[in-house]
């Protein structure tokens, strides 16, 4: 018995650096950035630089602005090529696109809402924006711009952009973010979602305060239905949080990806 018990031991002590070794070896996930509309993958850049400091591998994917079910089609793609376990993140319109991309890759491990809608079946970007007063957006908008195919595109008004989307960015970055907005087209805002991964994949929420495209108790509201694993609210921050307050919404990523 005591020979056994000392064979035991002394094979415990030769697989512990093996298993340090493959703890060590598991790789991180990988980041995922997804913008929403009126913005583009530069509004993640503060973000990047600091996930990418600490040693993360950040994906600032093309959201292209056209419908829920095909941009998450699009986001999906990418995320699929990634060979790591992913943290989707999704600012704005970006949430429906990642609520739906998620359902369709298997291997993301977290979603992040920033200043983000979180549908639930059957629920639009529209109609959630209108579930508490607040939202001022309709008023900043410039007339549609009809395209071809019939598509309408929305833009926000340039004089009216810093107010509406980006108070708490310093002017000159908010004249350059209105000169590089890119349109939504009217009917993704319109369209319903399918599938809310959220109920199956741990999300994390962060918003501003000061929030004029999506009013802050909409936020709480989806934040608290989605069982959210910590909801970060930033005092007096705009829609564009995480130009403004890049630091905040880094750490929440990084929380979200150490998650087990």
């Amino acid at each position: 018995m005591k020979i056994w018990i000392a064979c035991l031991a002394t094979v415990t002590t030769m697989l512990a650096p093996l298993a340090s070794a493959d703890a060590q070896q598991t790789p991180r996930p990988t980041i995922v950035l997804v913008h929403g509309a009126f913005a583009e993958s530069g509004s993640w850049n503060g973000v990047i630089e600091r996930l990418r400091a600490d040693g993360y591998t950040v994906i600032a994917a093309s959201n292209p602005l056209r419908g829920v079910a095909s941009d998450a089609a699009s986001v999906a793609g990418v995320v699929t090529a990634v060979t790591t376990p992913v943290v989707l993140v999704g600012h704005s319109y970006g949430g429906p696109v990642i609520t739906e991309a998620a359902a369709h890759a298997g291997n993301v491990k977290a979603l992040v809402y920033v200043a983000a809608f979180a549908p639930d079946t059957g629920e639009s970007a529209i109609a959630l924006t209108g579930k508490f007063p607040g939202a001022t957006l309709g008023a900043a908008l410039a007339p549609p711009v009809v395209l071809p195919d019939g598509t309408r595109d929305l833009y926000i008004q340039r004089d009216k952009f810093a107010h509406q989307f980006a108070a708490d960015v310093p002017a000159a970055q908010a004249a350059l973010m209105a000169a590089t907005q890119r349109p939504v087209a009217e009917a993704a805002l319109n369209e319903k979602a399918v599938t809310p991964s959220w109920k199956t994949i741990p999300s994390w929420f962060i918003y501003g305060s000061a929030d004029l495209n999506i009013p802050p108790p909409v936020q709480a509201f989806m934040a608290k239905r989605a069982g959210s694993r910590k909801t970060v609210v930033v005092a007096d921050a705009s829609h564009v949080v995480m130009t403004s307050n890049p630091q905040a919404v880094a750490a929440l990523i990084e929380e979200a990806a150490a998650a087990q």
